[in-house]
């Protein structure tokens, strides 16, 4: 990418990344993310590469079947059957991102379904 002096560079973190109780590690890792790509963006400028950092609320996916503590992994489970959507959603937002103009660098996307509060 920096020889082509173009490319874009995704990231993937969590709404979860804003920390509530019970959730410090978790949100920790995924703010880590997020400083990972702006520190990433600083560096690529000279390359004209761009990068995103996309944190999608509840999306269909292996995370609550990857909870080991049995009464976490209930409420995870519960809450993903109650609002999770469809992994296609954070596709069309990969796409947007990747989609926009040569000179725009979309840097952080937050998104989550309409239904979830936090």
């Amino acid at each position: 990418m920096k020889e082509q002096k173009s490319g874009h560079i995704i990231n993937v973190s969590s709404v979860a990344g804003q920390v509530r109780p019970g959730s410090a590690v978790y949100a920790a890792t995924k703010a880590a993310v997020r400083m990972l790509s702006e520190g990433l963006r600083q560096e690529v400028k000279p390359y004209n590469l761009r990068t995103t950092t996309i944190a999608p609320g509840a999306v269909e996916s292996e995370l609550p079947q990857s909870v080991t503590e049995a009464d976490v992994a209930k409420g995870i489970q519960d809450f993903y059957e109650s609002y999770a959507i469809p992994a296609e959603s954070l596709a069309r937002v990969v796409a947007f991102a990747i989609s926009q103009p040569e000179d725009v660098d979309a840097n952080e996307i937050l998104f989550r379904p309409t239904a979830q509060e936090l």
